[in-house]
């Protein structure tokens, strides 16, 4: 039984892991001034980031078509995959997973498309799993036992450097009514299972890293980790060096996708982390 993977932009899965197990990677779209760019193809991250503050109106994002889900699913099926998993974002959060879920409904029980109840890393090491399992030619059955595992336990956190554009974005409730003063703080917020929830606040910048530390340190052995930015490559790097001994191997940094980047804005830190337990 061969098994494919499908996921999407917002997974930032880096390019040299997709090609290494075969991950089919849909990019979400950008639209900037009227014109839609294929995120991570068409617009760099470190171009998207300098710009963001001052676009005017601010950037929108949107799904895939269901085409382009429907064009990846025959493609593997084609080349001999008797079932494909594809892995996406909350459908509360974006409208990625429906438009997946649409063109599986062509494909019947081949096709499964599964909510990561994530973003950013925290759907990529899901992916990530299974495509170790598949390599170790585990069933269908074992695989989406094994990504269940990691969606229970994965967790992501972030600094933002600014309360404004989650709030913008309109797909927070609690970011709605956030206003005035408190545009000025730096909230951490923590997404897990598909709700965005509010960590606290913090007044400085050397205050809320010591914070996401913390919240790191609190989840115990980890088994997996990247360092998540927003084009702060300088201060993940220093990140880095405060916490790569926590996990057996080298953390990952990632400059977060421009489709997630525009609703949290430049210059936030984060986590992905999957504790052990």
């Amino acid at each position: 039984m061969k098994i494919g993977l499908v996921s999407d932009s917002t997974a930032d899965i880096p390019v040299v892991l997709q090609e290494q197990y075969g991950i089919e990677v849909v990019p979400a779209l950008v639209n900037i001034h009227g014109v839609s760019y294929a995120d991570g193809v068409e617009l760099t991250r470190e171009e998207f980031y300098r710009r963001l503050p001052g676009l005017q109106p601010p950037p929108t994002t949107s799904a895939p078509s269901v085409g382009s889900f429907q064009e990846r699913y025959e493609k593997l099926l084609k080349a001999g995959a008797s079932h494909i998993l594809s892995i996406h974002p909350p459908n509360n959060l974006s409208g990625i997973f429906n438009a997946a879920r649409l063109a599986a409904q062509d494909f019947g029980e081949r096709v499964r498309v599964l909510d990561s109840g994530q973003l950013s890393l925290g759907i990529g090491f899901q992916v990530l799993a299974a495509a170790e399992a598949i390599g170790r030619e585990a069933l269908l059955e074992g695989v989406l036992k094994v990504v269940d595992g990691v969606r229970q336990r994965v967790r992501v956190v972030a600094l933002l450097d600014t309360m404004e554009y989650i709030r913008r974005s309109g797909r927070v409730s609690w970011a709605k009514a956030v206003i005035g003063n408190l545009l000025h703080i730096q909230p951490l917020i923590e997404l897990r299972f598909g709700i965005v929830q509010r960590m606290g606040q913090a007044r400085t910048r050397l205050n809320g890293v010591a914070r996401l530390v913390e919240a790191l340190d609190s989840w115990g052995p980890l088994e997996r980790l990247a360092v998540l930015h927003t084009n702060a490559e300088s201060a993940a790097r220093q990140l880095l060096e405060e916490v790569k001994s926590r996990v057996p191997a080298p953390p990952q940094v990632i400059n977060v996708t421009t489709a997630i980047g525009t609703h949290v804005g430049p210059n936030g830190l984060g986590f992905a982390a999957v504790p052990i337990k």
